[in-house]
């Protein structure tokens, strides 16, 4: 078996603040592995948030090589990535990649999609949130409406600025159909948390996300006892001890791949919580589809879908996914059922 990877930068249709940081491109690595005549790839994208840099994924590929070509075949590297994860502890966007690219080589070389591979519950078709920014309320206006004429019914509003409440209402006048998603990123307190929710409580906000820093399951039980609207933890989950200590604060949890390492561990998360009762979202970095097809196949878990990624992008350099007019689309074929956009330009040109 055989493990490379090339980088290729992904540059933003428009720069997308949220409450810590301002971004406009961001790079990505695509990771193959060849096996027998057979190819899987996944993707993991550079992180300041996680101190990911093109750099790091390099020399963590490096390390990972002499490793994986000694399995016999890509199911013995799958059953032994749990093995590798203590290795990528702190690197959970590396893990995922591999864990994306054993994935679709397993599921090629087995004729099946992902989903079926890994038994996860049918979904063809998922609606999923599109991210609006903290930009002004008539901007964010704008955005929902053009979203909305597209065919998109999920909508997630960026917070964390003085004009929240603002945003939120001028949002739901230029979409008043839409589920709306709120997510602060960790910028409010407890307190104002719950005010913002009590001044929004007539745009029937759908569910708000990590509204106070990571860290503190207490203040996040103590918002959930007193706002209708459901608590969803995002920072605050990256392993099943993190879900065992959400239990009884939150309502759901924001499940992210490139946080967690990958599919499987991803399942994890989503059976610990679920056994709890809490509902599950799907969450996703900005990444190219490549990055985002691997939690797709896990869409028949998740209470909210909100894996936009790759709708953020000037260009995108995979596809078979959709997504365009906010509905994302489970591939059929096997593996992870994505291909590298040029074959399809290719084709057109033809």
């Amino acid at each position: 078996m055989n493990l490379d990877w090339r980088a290729y930068p992904l540059p933003l249709a428009e720069p997308l603040r949220i409450s810590r940081s301002v971004m406009a491109r961001r790079d990505a690595v695509a990771v193959r592995l060849t096996h027998d005549g057979g190819t899987g790839h996944g993707e993991v994208v550079t992180s300041a948030y996680q101190r990911l840099d093109l750099g790091r994924i390099d020399a963590l590929l490096t390390a990972l090589r002499p490793r994986v070509t000694g399995y016999a075949d890509p199911e013995a590297l799958r059953a032994d990535l749990p093995a590798l994860a203590a290795d990528l502890a702190d690197a959970p966007g590396v893990l995922g990649a591999l864990d994306a690219a054993v994935h679709d080589l397993v599921g090629r070389r087995a004729g099946v999609p992902v989903w079926r591979l890994v038994d996860a519950p049918a979904r063809e078709a998922a609606s999923t949130a599109y991210t609006i920014g903290l930009v002004p309320p008539a901007d964010a206006a704008a955005t929902a409406r053009r979203l909305v004429a597209a065919g998109f019914t999920v909508l997630k509003v960026k917070a964390g600025a003085d004009d929240d409440v603002a945003r939120v209402a001028a949002v739901r006048t230029a979409a008043p159909a839409a589920r709306l998603l709120l997510d602060p990123n960790g910028a409010w307190t407890p307190e104002r948390t719950v005010r913002v929710l009590d001044a929004v409580a007539a745009c029937a906000v759908d569910a708000v996300e990590q509204p106070v820093p990571p860290g503190d399951p207490d203040a996040l039980a103590w918002i959930g006892a007193r706002v209708a609207v459901p608590v969803v933890a995002d920072e605050d989950v990256a392993t099943v001890a993190d879900v065992h200590r959400l239990a009884g604060a939150v309502a759901g949890i924001n499940v992210k791949l490139a946080r967690c390492g990958g599919i499987d561990a991803a399942r994890r998360l989503i059976d610990t919580a679920t056994g709890y009762g809490m509902d599950v979202m799907l969450g996703c970095l900005v990444a190219s589809t490549l990055g985002i097809a691997p939690a797709l196949h896990l869409a028949g878990h998740a209470r909210w879908v909100d894996l936009d990624g790759h709708l953020l992008l000037a260009d995108d350099p995979w596809t078979g996914i959709g997504g365009a007019d906010g509905t994302l689309r489970t591939p059929g074929g096997p593996g992870l059922g994505v291909r590298p956009a040029w074959a399809d330009r290719q084709a057109v040109a033809r």
